[in-house]
């Protein structure tokens, strides 16, 4: 999947689940299994990938919402890896 495809998928998804009040720190395996699918669906993936788009998402709406500008700064709060 390009990036492109990917970004615009994660934003999706990152939609859906504000519009569901998803918790930014959920973890609840049954709660994320309709977002899991949604990914699944939309993009031919495995089970394994679709889990690890769900969670970059999770970490797209940590940081989308952080209240720091400096998003490389954020990202090591949360595991990120950026430098």
């Amino acid at each position: 999947m390009d990036d492109e495809k990917l970004n615009l998928e994660i934003e999706k998804i990152a939609n859906i689940m504000v519009h569901d009040n998803i918790s930014l720190d959920e973890q609840d395996l049954a709660k994320l299994e309709k977002y899991k699918d949604q990914i699944k669906s939309d993009c031919d993936v495995d089970d394994e990938e679709a889990i690890k788009l769900v969670y970059e998402t999770l970490l797209y709406r940590k940081l989308k919402s952080s209240d720091s500008s400096d998003m490389l700064e954020k990202g090591t709060d949360f595991g990120a890896g950026f430098s």
